[in-house]
Parts: structure tokens; C-alpha cells; sequence
């Protein structure tokens, strides 16, 4: 009993000590140099996961052993340790680190401070990236970093998006960048299919990027010179993409983040159409019969394809980390409307990034893992709509006298060349769904003390199916039934992607301080990745059924004994062995030194040239740590670099001698049968395209980095350019691949600068700006190569450009129009023939400001980005906008009619429907408040925003929008700048809530 006893008074005992131990304790953390205070300073109980972070006002509260050991820590300034000693407040004041305050840079298999960069590499961070509704990453930089142009096909949901770093560079080969996602780097090709020409044209492939969820990531760095991409060789010519996502370091254990939005979208500008007793009139000054054309009724076609659209975005996250490891946990929704009826967007995303390191932290393991479910509605919106139109054309050029739908519902179709735009969209059906999955597992051990070898598996794999299919009742051409022929109408194409990619990098990393003044951080591995890539597709025509949904998800509904299928597959694999070695030498902390090489093997290549080798140098002298640097200059460094990428985004394996069973299509009414075909010669000798860049850089920085920024010169020459050439016949080769003896020319400036214009108290002022200036031009070719294919009725074979030396890339080549005569005909000064106009499509200068305010708890941000000496052709209204049309009963936009043109004249491809593309465009306002939380249980960060995307755009091109890029391409052979019949942009405002728990 008394033993019984005993241990009940000692556990009492230990009781009463426990809760004398625990105390509360509050306080302010400020900065030392003014006072003000900070927010986001992670505090936590030395040795333990407790721990909270600082509320916007810098205030803070922390239960704890009241012999605990606090530390406080937060980027850009000196961690403090401070013991508890019983006391319940307890106010902290932050000395700024100097050595913290330059940021880290992502680079190429590893980090690197921007004080110690050598090449020209840009980061945007979260805070700086686009707001609202993001389908895909590129959205999140556009505008945002000089030299690098960003622009989306069209407004569809998850269109593709080109981007290019400073300059055109190939004219066959992709000119986008090398994405590389947490240490892997991606495939150039297309996760998903486009559809095939089921009457109306083909259709694009969506973004294969869409599967990232933008809320995932933390930054975006961007290699821009030789000198920083020449380490990943033979994919780094267009430059490097880097996307890090987020981690779960520097967060509370149980941290949980929820965000969500909802925004509301209509389309920013429709064209001003004839209405029905403007068209009728209008149409009989032509010659029309108005009581042929008058069918009785009043439709806005715009106002029945059109609609204002709703996003929903959801994000939740849940991660922690300590000394010895961080995990965190992502799930995200997408459901994104498009502004045309019956398209659309939907993503699911997961993710996990966890880490942990054992025998005090030499060896330590990684992981980040990505899955994705996205599924895209489309409509027949296609790139190449010839005469019978699509979509978007049926609905400008339709009669607006003709009702939807007869006196009894049912819809009103009077032919194959007057097509009934709400017919298309209820009688079709095309739907894509695509999985992809990202992976690495990364095991990092430390040999002995400097020495560090790294061990990385990656894999990205999808598999995508896309369905389109249109109903037998549309009354289209090729469409509808052919009793003469006994056979059922309807016509389905079915597309499946497969891609399975793998990588195995093994490298050494070895820091080493050589002296009291020379430190070496140097790189030495090895890469291996296999890409695989595989389709199937099925063509058929003929069905029982007339629902577009059933004919995709069930076959059976195909007529077998009339109707025609027909089927044809692909399989590729290529390969890339790569070794690499870098080494950064700092000498006095003031003079850097950087070298490079890379050796790519390809499978895409003979034995002649199987290995290339990307070598680059770069040296950097901090000016400002002389004694001789003017005094108000807080930061001073020139940058010089050079170096050689490559370009492999080629077609697979082109020197064997190799033949494919051409695919099946559709030719009119018939199925076009496929035949064997010579697809690449024997040429052991063809070589990889190359890039060689210089660059000069110069960062700066005025009153203690308050304003700061960098001023860049390059220019870049792209040699050996990969081409496919016409035999002339009679010739053993149709074609042949071959090396052109000519030179790409990207020459240009860059200018970044960013203020802290008022920064102190309740009020603050920041701006950031940027430009670039690129000229493009091609040098030593003496060939002529055509492209900027033009479509529409009476422009079969028409082009609107064509490569030639001495000119940019895409060039103008058109009938130099200079008005009408007096009988309506167009007067051609120079003759009825094309010639150069001396315009070029790609934009001389690109640019971008931001100004963000802070009062209080209130922020607001203002950005706006511009384009600038570019021309677009608009083949929209060169196909579609001509008396010639008005005069075929076709509807016009309201300026067409009284213009003196004569209906008899041909839409010849001329410098008429040439324009100036320049636009500033008021791309986002976000205006957001952050809530006090400092007295809150539950709640340790909660803000609302409004953003408002696409406000404003100012330009004189009098299309929809001068920032497009519809695929024109002629044999293969890329375009830009062509605008026809694409996919309307949207204005867009959204409105969310974000918390932290």
C-alpha cells in the first residue's frame, strides 16, 4: 500500500513539473535596420518539430519547455538562437546576411548563388509569376523575363504554347526550349493526338506540359546563353526551362494549404458582323436576290457559339520538414469551361516530394512523384479549314436570317456549304483523356567531406486516347449518308499515344577551398535516356447509330458491310548516352571562372557523327569589390561566355535506309489507302545542328541593391541546319536529308531592372521591367523554300512566305497591293507576281512591367506585356471578309460593304491583309488582403483576391487578337505569324481564397 502510494505522489510530482515546465510565449520580430516587421520567420523549439511562423505583423505565439531553446530563422537574414529562461515575451530584431541576400539560381544539375552566376540565367519565383486561371507552366513567365517570348495557338483550353528564347533558331527542327521538371529532363514530343480531317481540317495537339499543376511549383529558371545550356549538349540550343516544385522544407510538421477559386469568362473581342437588314441590303447592292436570301429569321450566330464560361480551381496541400528530412502531399482540381459551347478542360492532379537523410546527412534520399488525369472537350475548330470551313467560319459567314431550329425544334440544315454552327457543335463529339506520370528517386551520398556522387532514376510516362467523331443527321459534306452508294453516314477517327521515357544519371560533385582565396566546384557524370513513343489510329465511316458519343466508345455500332475502316500504327525509340563534366573556379571571391563540355551519342545518327561535343567557357569579374569601382554602385559584375549546343529534335534515325506503310485518310468521300513509302536514304555523313552563342552581361545594382537589374548583348549562330530535300527527277532518292550551307543569325539586347521605388512603412512600391530586342535573319542560303500556307476558297496552293538568305526566317513574299481601280480590280504596282515586302512575323521587341503596391494588408499587382515589329497576315479575313464573299451569300464583317471592291475580285494573297501585330496588352491585375491572424486558433494565413486576365489590348491589327500562331506549315516546313480562324481569347476574372492551417 504504501508503495501504491508512494508512486502516486511521485507521478503527481512529475505532473506539477511537467505543466511548470510548458510556457506561452509571444513576441514581435522586426528588422534590425528599420524596424519593420517580418513575416514568415520560421521560429521552432531547438531539436524538436514544434514550432510556428511569424503572422504578416511579425507577431508570433509558441507553447514550449520554458528551458527550450528558441531558433528564429528566415531567408536573407542571420539565424539567432535565444534561450527561453522562463519568460513569456520575448521581441527578436534580425540582422540582414549579407552572404543570404543574393538569391539562388537553379542551373543545370545543381545551384548556384546569382552573385556567383557566370552565364545568363533568369528566375521567376511564385510571387512573380501570372495569376488566374494557368492551364500550363509557360503561362506562368509570360512577359516576365527579357529575351523570352511566350505565345499561345489560340484562347482554347490547354492550346499549345511556342516559346522562344531569344530568337528563331532552326527551320525545321522544334525551336522549343528543353523542359527539364525536378532534375528531368522531358521529351520534345506531343503527349496526345491531334484529330485527324474527318471533313472540316486537322486540329492541334493540346499542351503536353498541361499535366503540371502551376500551384505545384516554386520557380522557374531559364537558361538563356551557351554558356549555362551547353550542360544538357545536344537538347540545349533553344535553351532550358528548369521547373522546380515545391518541397516541404521551411514548413510547419502539419502544415495544410487550401486554395480556391472560381472565375467567369467571356470572349475579349468578336467580330462585327452584318446584321439580317444590313446583310440584305448589303447583299443586293451586290446583285443578290433578297427574297432568296431572306429566310425569315434574326440569329446572332456569335451569341450561339459563344458562352461565358466558369473555372473552378481547387488546391490542397499538406507537408512539414525538420533537420533530417521534409515531405509534401498535393492534390489539385482544374474544371475549366471554354467561351465555345461544348469545349473544355478538366485536370487531376496528385503529387508527392518527400526526402530524408540518415548518418548526419551524408546520405540522403528523394523523391518526387506526379500523377495527372486530364480530359479535353474540343470542337471542330481546325488549323487548316478549306473551303467547307469549320466552326468558327460557319458561324461568321452564316446567312443571320437562317432560324436554329424549325417551328418544331428540330435544327434547320439547307446544305453542305451552309452549315448550321449549332449543328456542328450538337452533332459532334471529340473528347482526349491522357494519364502521364513523372517520377525521379534520387540518392545522394557523401563520400568524404566535399566529395558527393548522385545517383537519379527517372520516368515519364502517358497514354492518351482522343475520340472525335461526327453524327450522320449533320448535313455536311462527306458526312451524311450516301443512298446512291448504300452507304450509312457518320465518320469517326480514333487516336492513342503512348510514351514511355526513362533516365539514369550517375554523377560525381566535388567542392574544395584549393586555398585561403581559390574555391573549386566541379561536376563529372554520366546520362542515359531512352525515349519511346508509339500511335495507333483507326479511321471509319458508315455506322448504325447517329449519337457521335456511342460511335467512340463502341465500335460495334460501325457497319461493317458498307462502311470503311481502315487502321495504321507507329513505334519509335531513340536513345541518348550523354557525359558531362563542369568545373567553377572563384578566385578572391571576385574573379569566376566557369567551363563546360558535353558529349551527346544519339541513335538519331550515323556512325560518321553518332557523338557530338558542346563545349562552353564563361568567366565573371565582380567590379564592384574593387577598390577603383565607383562608390554608388552595391553590385557590379561583367559576365563574358561561349559556348555550342546542339538540336536532336529531329526525325528519328535519318541516315538508314528505311520505308513505312503510309497511313490511311480520308480523301472526300472515300478512304484514301496508304501505300509503302521511302522514308529516309542511306547517309552515314549527316551531322547534328548546331548553335554557337556569345554573350556579354553586365549586372548592376544602385543604393544598396534598391534598384538592380542586368543588361545583356548575344548573338547566336545556328550551322548545319537539319533539312529535307526534293530530288530532282528522275533520281534513285525521292529526297534526301542533308546539311544546308547556311546560317540562322539571333542577334539582339536585353534589359532587366527592378526597383524597391518606396519601401518603408504602411506603403510600398516595386517595379519590374524588362525588354528584348532580336533581329533574325538568314544568312549564306541560296535556296528558296516556301511556307505560310494560306487556306480558304479561290487559295488553293497559296503561301504567304518563304525562307530565303538575306532575310528573317518566315519572310513576307507577296502581291504588293496598293488599292482597287475603277472597275474593282486590285492594282499591283509591281506586277501580279509576289516579291519580298521586307516584313517579318517575328517580333523585334518584347517586354513586360510590373508594378506591385503594398498598404497595409492590402496588395496589388499591375502587369503589362507588349510585342513589337511584327506583321501578321490575316488570312481570316483574306478567306472570309471579301464583297467576293458577300456577293455568294455569305455574311461579312460590317467595313466589307461600300469599300469599292468588286465582287468579281479574287482575296489574291497580297500586302491588303498584311498588319502591323504590335499590341501592349494589360495582361493581369490581382488585388488581394491578408488578414490578421495573430489571434486566430486555427488559422495561421488567410487572403482573398480578385485578378482580373486579357483587360485591356491596345493595337492597331484589326483582327481578334494579333498574338497567334495557327500552323500554316507547308511540307513539313514551320510558319509564323498566320491568324486564321483560331480559337477566340477570353477575358477572364477570377475570384478565390487562399489559408494556411
Amino acid at each position: 500500500m504504501k508503495k501504491f502510494l508512494l508512486l502516486i505522489v511521485m507521478l503527481l510530482v512529475l505532473f506539477y513539473h511537467g505543466a511548470l515546465a510548458q510556457v506561452t510565449v509571444s513576441g514581435r520580430i522586426t528588422d534590425a535596420t528599420d524596424g519593420s516587421p517580418i513575416p514568415g520567420v520560421n521560429i521552432v523549439e531547438k531539436g524538436t518539430t514544434n514550432g510556428t511562423v511569424s503572422d504578416f505583423d511579425g507577431n508570433y505565439t509558441l507553447s514550449l519547455s520554458e528551458e527550450a531553446t528558441i531558433v528564429f530563422s528566415f531567408v536573407g537574414y542571420v539565424t539567432q538562437e535565444v534561450l527561453v529562461a522562463g519568460r513569456s515575451t520575448i521581441d527578436i530584431s534580425l540582422n540582414t546576411d549579407v552572404q543570404q541576400l543574393s538569391e539562388v539560381v537553379v542551373i543545370g544539375y545543381g545551384e548556384v548563388e546569382e552573385r556567383d552566376a557566370t552565364g545568363a540565367v533568369t528566375t521567376v519565383s511564385a510571387e512573380d509569376f501570372n495569376q488566374g486561371v494557368i492551364a500550363s507552366p509557360e503561362q506562368l513567365i509570360q512577359g516576365r523575363t527579357a529575351g523570352v517570348q511566350v505565345t499561345e495557338a489560340s484562347g482554347e483550353p490547354g492550346a499549345g504554347v511556342s516559346i522562344r528564347i531569344r530568337g528563331t533558331s532552326s527551320i525545321r527542327s522544334n525551336n522549343n526550349p528543353l523542359f527539364v521538371v525536378d532534375g528531368v529532363p522531358l521529351g520534345g514530343n506531343d503527349a496526345s493526338g491531334g484529330s485527324e480531317n474527318l471533313s472540316f481540317g486537322e486540329s492541334s495537339a493540346r499542351n503536353p506540359l498541361n499535366f503540371i499543376n502551376p500551384n505545384d511549383i516554386e520557380s522557374i529558371s531559364v537558361l538563356k546563353d551557351a554558356s549555362a545550356a551547353a550542360i544538357y549538349g545536344s537538347r540545349g540550343a533553344n535553351g532550358v526551362v528548369i521547373i522546380t516544385t515545391k518541397s516541404g522544407k521551411g514548413i510547419d510538421a502539419g502544415g495544410l494549404d487550401y486554395s480556391s477559386s472560381i472565375s467567369v469568362a467571356r470572349i475579349a473581342k468578336e467580330f462585327d458582323l452584318l446584321g439580317p437588314e444590313e446583310f440584305l441590303d448589303a447583299a443586293e447592292d451586290l446583285g443578290g436576290n433578297r427574297s432568296e436570301l431572306d429566310l425569315g429569321g434574326s440569329t446572332d450566330w456569335q451569341d450561339e457559339i459563344f458562352r461565358t464560361a466558369i473555372t473552378h480551381q481547387h488546391n490542397l496541400s499538406f507537408g512539414g520538414g525538420n533537420e533530417r528530412g521534409d515531405f509534401r502531399i498535393s492534390l489539385g482540381l482544374l474544371d475549366q469551361e471554354g467561351i465555345v459551347e461544348r469545349s473544355g478542360l478538366e485536370r487531376r492532379t496528385a503529387r508527392f516530394s518527400g526526402s530524408y537523410n540518415f548518418f548526419d546527412e551524408r546520405l540522403t534520399f528523394s523523391t518526387q512523384l506526379t500523377v495527372a488525369d486530364v480530359d479535353d472537350e474540343s470542337v471542330p475548330i481546325t488549323n487548316d479549314a478549306g473551303f467547307a470551313g469549320d466552326l468558327l467560319v460557319a458561324a461568321w459567314t452564316a446567312n443571320p436570317t437562317q432560324p436554329v431550329r424549325d417551328a418544331n425544334g428540330v435544327l434547320v440544315q439547307r446544305g453542305v456549304d451552309q452549315l448550321n454552327p449549332v449543328a456542328m457543335l450538337e452533332l459532334s463529339q471529340d473528347e482526349t483523356n491522357t494519364v502521364r506520370t513523372l517520377a525521379n528517386f534520387t540518392t545522394s551520398f557523401e563520400i568524404i567531406e566535399g566529395l558527393t556522387f548522385k545517383n537519379v532514376l527517372g520516368f515519364d510516362r502517358s497514354s492518351s486516347s482522343r475520340g472525335s467523331a461526327f453524327s450522320s443527321d449533320l448535313v455536311a459534306a462527306n458526312i451524311q449518308p450516301d443512298p446512291t452508294n448504300n452507304r450509312l453516314g457518320g465518320r469517326l477517327g480514333l487516336l492513342d499515344v503512348e510514351i514511355d521515357n526513362q533516365l539514369v544519371e550517375n554523377y560525381f560533385s566535388y567542392t574544395k577551398e584549393l586555398s585561403g582565396s581559390v574555391d573549386l566546384d566541379a561536376l563529372l557524370g554520366h546520362s542515359y535516356q531512352r525515349f519511346r513513343r508509339s500511335t495507333e489510329t483507326i479511321l471509319a465511316q458508315g455506322f448504325r447509330t447517329s449519337d457521335p458519343k456511342l460511335m467512340i466508345n463502341n465500335l460495334s455500332s460501325f457497319d461493317a458491310l458498307n462502311g470503311d475502316m481502315v487502321g495504321s500504327s507507329t513505334n519509335t525509340e531513340d536513345e541518348l548516352q550523354s557525359f558531362f563534366g563542369r568545373a567553377n573556379i572563384n578566385v578572391y571571391d571576385k574573379y569566376l571562372f566557369t567551363a563546360t563540355l558535353r558529349a551527346d551519342g544519339s541513335t538519331r545518327f550515323g556512325g560518321d557523327n553518332k557523338y557530338g561535343y558542346f563545349p562552353s567557357f564563361a568567366f565573371a569579374w565582380r567590379l564592384s569589390d574593387e577598390a577603383f569601382a565607383p562608390g554608388f554602385f552595391s553590385d557590379l559584375k561583367l559576365r563574358l561566355g561561349y559556348g555550342v549546343t546542339g538540336n536532336q529534335e529531329i526525325p528519328n534515325n535519318l541516315f538508314q535506309p528505311r520505308q513505312r506503310f503510309e497511313a490511311y485518310e480520308f480523301d472526300n468521300a472515300d478512304v484514301a489507302r496508304g501505300e509503302l513509302r521511302n522514308v529516309t536514304f542511306e547517309n552515314p555523313g549527316i551531322k547534328w545542328e548546331t548553335t554557337a552563342q556569345i554573350n556579354v552581361g553586365v549586372d548592376y545594382g544602385f543604393f544598396d541593391n534598391r534598384v538592380r537589374g542586368s543588361i545583356e548583348y548575344y548573338r547566336k549562330n545556328t550551322s548545319d541546319l537539319l533539312f529535307r530535300i526534293q530530288s530532282a527527277q528522275p533520281a534513285p532518292n525521292e529526297f534526301t536529308w542533308r546539311n544546308l550551307d547556311a546560317d540562322i543569325i539571333n542577334e539582339g539586347l536585353e534589359f532587366n531592372i527592378e526597383a524597391d521605388v518606396i519601401d518603408g512603412g504602411d506603403f510600398s512600391w516595386d517595379v519590374l521591367a524588362n525588354v528584348g530586342y532580336n533581329d533574325n535573319r538568314v544568312e549564306n542560303f541560296d535556296g528558296l523554300v516556301n511556307t505560310g500556307a494560306i487556306r480558304g476558297q479561290g487559295l488553293s496552293n497559296a503561301f504567304a512566305q518563304r525562307i530565303a538568305g538575306g532575310q528573317p526566317l518566315y519572310a513576307y513574299f507577296l502581291r504588293n497591293f496598293a488599292g482597287f481601280n475603277e472597275d474593282g480590280q486590285s492594282i499591283y504596282p509591281n506586277g501580279d507576281f509576289q516579291e519580298f515586302t521586307g516584313d517579318s512575323p517575328l517580333p523585334s521587341y518584347n517586354a513586360g512591367l510590373t508594378n506591385r503596391f503594398g498598404y497595409k494588408n492590402f496588395e496589388m499587382s499591375i502587369f503589362f506585356t507588349g510585342q513589337f515589329g511584327q506583321e501578321i497576315y490575316n488570312n481570316t479575313q483574306n478567306a472570309l471578309f471579301t464583297a467576293g464573299a458577300l456577293g455568294n451569300g455569305r455574311n461579312v464583317t460590317d467595313d466589307v460593304p461600300g469599300n469599292g471592291e468588286s465582287n468579281l475580285n479574287a482575296p489574291d494573297v497580297s500586302t491588303r491583309f498584311l498588319e502591323n501585330g504590335s499590341f501592349v496588352r494589360l495582361q493581369n491585375i490581382t488585388l488581394g488582403y491578408n488578414f490578421d491572424t495573430s489571434n486566430w486558433n486555427f488559422i495561421s494565413a488567410l487572403r482573398i483576391f480578385a485578378t482580373g486576365q486579357n483587360l485591356a489590348l491596345f493595337t492597331d491589327y484589326s483582327g481578334l487578337d494579333p498574338e497567334v500562331n495557327n500552323d500554316a506549315a507547308i511540307d513539313e516546313i514551320p510558319s509564323f505569324g498566320v491568324d486564321y480562324t483560331a480559337y477566340p481569347r477570353a477575358r477572364t476574372f477570377t475570384f478565390g481564397v487562399s489559408a494556411s492551417f
